[in-house]
């Protein structure tokens, strides 16, 4: 593994706090505008610099990061995956995620709207089912696309995916603007498990129009979007030798790093 630091050691002291329900008073952002990028930890921390006088920090129990579980359902031949590869405009993700610090598990469908908005969904559900998706958790999935979609869910849902990665949250001081920074990506699925070096980081900005204050402080350290960064999709290609994956060759050069494997394999 890189000796690069981790999320935990990224300076966040010099980051205002926010409470849980502080940041859900501001917005949820169900409904937002995504962009995501592949940082190492050196731009990591300057952005964290430049980004704090703009934002605070979500803190729960005295804790800036917080350890996120989530499976993915996809049909048997992951259509799911495929109508990401192909770039369709109407397309899902489904996926459980528990918040293992808070200890709360939530359903969640992921959509685009014919704006290219992104769409979510999500339910509340019980821990110990975190899974499975009984009739409830189905039926919150079928209505969800019918809803968006005006036809039936497609495919019957499978587990296909597993993952685990450590989370900070930043909220912008003013608005509903959100930035998340995901590291200690460990992707799982048929046994075996990959991790990704822990010196790269995940960062998705949310904000209603793509631009907001994350995304433009990002550019004045030269960095950009980076296309086809969908984590699932990332990590079913690494769990999946020889599926097709083009579109999302960018995405894993970068996390899979130019210096050094950041790939690892172990036992699950």
């Amino acid at each position: 593994m890189s000796s690069f630091a981790s999320a935990d050691t990224l300076s966040l002291e010099q980051l205002d706090t926010i409470s849980l329900d502080g940041l859900n008073a501001k917005a949820e952002m169900l409904e937002r505008l995504d962009n995501k990028y592949v940082l190492d930890a050196g731009v990591m921390r300057s952005a964290i610099e430049r980004l704090a006088p703009h934002f605070d920090v979500l803190e729960i129990d005295r804790k800036r990061t917080f350890t996120y579980e989530t499976c993915y359902f996809d049909g048997r031949e992951l259509p799911c995956y495929f109508d990401h590869h192909r770039k369709r405009r109407q397309r899902v993700k489904v996926r459980m995620r528990t918040y293992a610090d808070a200890g709360l598990c939530f359903v969640e469908v992921k959509l685009k709207d014919k704006r290219g908005v992104t769409v979510k969904k999500r339910l509340r559900h019980e821990t110990h089912k975190f899974g499975v998706l009984d009739e409830r958790a189905k039926s919150h999935v079928h209505h969800t696309y019918q809803t968006l979609y005006g036809r039936a869910f497609p495919y019957d849902l499978v587990r296909v995916l597993d993952m685990r990665y450590r989370r900070t949250t930043l909220v912008a001081k003013q608005g509903g603007e959100r930035m998340t920074i995901d590291s200690n990506l460990i992707f799982s699925a048929n046994g075996t498990s990959r991790a990704i070096d822990d010196g790269l980081f995940v960062v998705e900005t949310k904000s209603a129009n793509g631009n907001g204050i994350a995304d433009r402080m990002l550019r004045t350290l030269h960095q950009h979007p980076t296309a086809h960064c969908s984590k699932y999709c990332l990590g079913t290609v690494f769990m999946n030798a020889g599926l097709q994956h083009n579109n999302f060759r960018t995405a894993l050069r970068k996390l899979q790093g130019t210096e050094s494997q950041a790939l690892t394999e172990r036992d699950a």
